[in-house]
């Protein structure tokens, strides 16, 4: 036992016999069935532009015939929205960084995008087109 142990843990079997088969097919069991058990704590990153003149664009599908989009634009960007302007100040801001890229849309909600010590890095603009 102590030998078949040995060989499977240096690999030792020729391609094509049994006990290689065995080794794969429990190596892709492992990769394809562990996620659904193990926890990995694996999450994707907020992703915000990394510099100050990118606007990052998602879709956020649809709204009757109009489509939705979410806009993040950096709030160091100039003439951005920043984190001291009035609701109305931060929202004509947004529209002038977002109208020269998609055009002419309206503007549904925004919410500001935080970093790990809270300060504001950016907003999250919806906008419909």
């Amino acid at each position: 036992m102590g030998k078949l142990l040995r060989s499977y843990f240096w690999w030792t079997y020729d391609r094509g016999s049994i006990h290689f088969d065995i080794m794969v097919t429990l190596i892709l069991l492992f990769l394809f069935v562990s996620p659904h058990f193990i926890n990995f704590k694996d999450r994707p990153v907020e992703t915000v532009a990394l510099h100050g003149s990118e606007v990052l664009v998602k879709e956020a599908g649809h709204r009757g015939t109009n489509s939705v989009f979410v806009f993040q634009i950096r709030s160091d960007q100039a003439g951005g929205p920043q984190a001291n302007q009035t609701d109305d100040e931060r929202r004509a801001a947004i529209l002038r960084s977002v109208e020269p890229i998609s055009g002419e849309v309206t503007l549904d909600h925004s919410e500001p995008v935080l970093d790990a010590h809270g300060k504001v890095v950016a907003y999250n603009a919806w906008v419909v087109r």
